[in-house]
């Protein structure tokens, strides 16, 4: 069964966020790492992968993507270190 991730990359603790949706969250996170493609997260250096949630509907993802998008940056700091208080990058665990 194919897996839909919404999820939240941060440039430090507490630094600058970036959220997203994709159905290969290895491959994603890889291209934000490695600047494959130019836009906010190569600008910005946000490549550390501190939260990410796991849908079985892509329009599930994409909700919660444009609902945490909403949200104030304290929730998300908040959510963010619910699950990974030393906002440690879950990318090397999840390869």
């Amino acid at each position: 069964m194919k897996q839909y991730y919404t999820y939240i990359l941060a440039s430090k603790k507490n630094g600058t966020l970036y959220i997203g949706v994709t159905s290969n969250l290895i491959k994603r996170t890889y291209e934000h790492k490695k600047h494959v493609e130019p836009g906010f997260t190569q600008k910005y250096n946000v490549h550390k992968l501190v939260y990410y949630e796991v849908y079985e509907e892509i329009y599930d993802a994409i909700e919660r993507e444009k609902c945490l998008k909403r949200w104030k940056r304290e929730w998300k700091i908040k959510l963010i270190e619910k699950s990974n208080p030393d906002w440690d990058d879950l990318y090397n665990g999840i390869i």
